[in-house]
């Protein structure tokens, strides 16, 4: 089974936002993402902050116009982005599949082995 990729970048136009102060709950307007920390970011969906964790090795980065954010680590119930939706990785232990769902990651397929190549996580039953 094909995915698309397990890092992804956030753009958000022509304009990176600063965290300074910003936290996860915290009102907002529009869509956008920012680096809370080494290991979150936080979107701007439906008018509040939230909390998405970047649980793998590069965590949370900034470069120009864009958020890029290590969802290699992440596992099931972590909260994902609008971008993500649809998309899946490996879980850490390349057993199974993670779905981003409405937001939230969901394991959607188990394996014997779950491997990534060219942006894409391939299951094998």
């Amino acid at each position: 089974m094909n995915r698309p990729p397990i890092l992804f970048s956030l753009l958000i136009g022509s304009l990176l936002l600063s965290a300074c102060g910003t936290k996860a709950g915290d009102s907002c307007e529009g869509a956008g993402y920012m680096c809370a920390s080494e290991e979150a970011a936080l979107e701007c969906r439906d008018k509040v902050w939230r909390e998405l964790p970047c649980r793998g090795a590069s965590g949370c980065n900034e470069s120009g116009d864009s958020i890029t954010c290590d969802m290699r680590g992440n596992v099931a119930g972590d909260a994902c982005a609008a971008s993500a939706e649809g998309r899946g990785l490996c879980t850490a232990d390349g057993k199974a599949i993670l779905e981003c769902r409405m937001g939230v990651l969901v394991q959607s397929r188990t394996c014997t082995t779950c491997t990534e190549s060219g942006g894409f996580a391939n299951c094998q039953p």
